[in-house]
């Protein structure tokens, strides 16, 4: 349990380095004498970073293994963080970002990686899977809150020196309790040279394709409430800033409680049906959702109908991501990557898009989240199967976590 809770932190740092200084824009921006959009500018930067260090580390673990790209990888997240509280100024700030990002990819691409070397078992898998995102969910429960405290008592820079202790727990967490997960023998030959040729053996994978896209659509569902919710909730439905913390938290722990659900009922009921009862329901909260955003609706029909928008997901997510990886036995840590690289990437595309009508109009919001939600679903019923998961070809049984 002590792993997983290693690996949940590792997975759940970039989202709190997304999250927690949003507080601190307008202060920042006043500080490094800059405007908003520039500000804005060290959120794309480290998105930017976050994906592409998906893609060149993933890789790099299947051919050298799993620990110490995640050691350096999180090393170089803690050195960045670290110069981010004294930047003297926004250029450098959002070239340090892309730094952080980069090497913070290493803890969400490889965390997955390593559970996926030390089972083959589906039903296995996607139970941990599931876990990690159920404490990954804390992320955006305590983001907000915690980065409007710390930024009230010590600063936008406090909230980076923050996020760089958390960073180094996660770095001593990984030298005192994460072992090296991929054997010598299982090591794939394949690096960043033939990177490409790597993926594009996972895109002729239909299985694979048709997990990764679900997962990413559903993560682009969820990013696009976390961006536009701030706005919907105390703009146009008049909640207070505190009733807005309180229904952000409440959501979280919706979709938090519905992935703990899922681990326990894994099992019995299936990844692949766990996963498609998920994609029903979000379809049929995103519509409501719609229906209530197009008719005016006060918060006590918007409400419940974001509460399961958000159960939904944390049904979907973590089935599909498991069930994309164990269709790549042989390239987990590239199958890692792209899985991430899509979510992140569909995340950072969809944020900005739901604010097109501006603060006072929900409707992006509500398009962007059924649209999400069709896409996932499409790619769940077209792309996809009924049947058992490759395993392994390792010729060691799987490690226990």
């Amino acid at each position: 349990m002590v792993t997983i809770l290693v690996l949940a932190l590792l997975s759940a740092v970039a989202p709190l380095a997304t999250d927690m200084y949003l507080p601190g824009f307008p202060q920042m921006a006043e500080d490094l004498a800059t405007n908003a959009a520039s500000v804005q500018l060290t959120l794309t930067s480290f998105m930017i970073g976050l994906a592409g260090g998906q893609l060149v580390i993933g890789p790099l673990s299947d051919r050298f293994g799993r620990r110490r790209p995640l050691l350096i990888g999180t090393a170089l997240a803690i050195l960045a963080g670290a110069l981010c509280v004294v930047a003297p100024n926004i250029e450098t700030l959002i070239a340090l970002r892309t730094v952080q990002g980069f090497g913070g990819a290493a803890g969400v691409v490889l965390a997955r990686s390593i559970i996926s070397d030390r089972t083959d078992d589906e039903t296995v898998t996607a139970r941990l899977f599931q876990v990690m995102t159920m404490i990954g969910g804390l992320a955006p429960v305590l983001a907000p809150s915690a980065g409007t405290g710390i930024v009230a008592v010590a600063g936008w820079r406090g909230v980076f020196a923050v996020i760089t202790g958390l960073s180094i727990l996660s770095f001593v967490g990984v030298v005192r309790f994460i072992g090296e997960s991929l054997p010598r023998e299982q090591r794939s030959d394949a690096g960043l040279g033939p990177l490409w040729d790597s993926i594009r053996q996972l895109l002729g994978n239909r299985e694979y394709v048709g997990y990764t896209l679900v997962a990413g659509f559903s993560f682009m569902a969820l990013y696009g409430y976390i961006s536009a919710s701030p706005f919907v909730f105390q703009t146009v439905l008049g909640l207070t800033p505190t009733e807005f913390s309180i229904a952000f938290g409440t959501n979280a722990a919706g979709m938090m409680a519905s992935a703990a659900l899922s681990a326990r009922l894994v099992s019995r009921i299936g990844p692949r049906r766990q996963t498609g009862f998920g994609l029903v329901l979000l379809l049929a909260a995103s519509f409501a959702l719609m229906a209530c955003v197009l008719a005016g609706a006060g918060p006590m029909w918007v409400l419940p109908a974001v509460f399961l928008t958000l159960a939904s997901v944390g049904l979907i997510l973590g089935n599909a991501s498991a069930l994309a990886i164990l269709r790549a036995p042989l390239f987990a840590g590239t199958a890692s990557a792209v899985l991430g690289a899509a979510q992140f990437g569909l995340g950072a595309l969809v944020s900005p898009l739901v604010g097109l009508g501006g603060e006072e109009d929900p409707v992006p919001m509500a398009i962007a989240i059924v649209a999400a939600a069709l896409l996932a679903s499409a790619c769940f019923w077209l792309l996809t199967k009924a049947e058992t998961a490759p395993t392994s070809p390792a010729t060691s049984p799987p490690q226990s976590l």
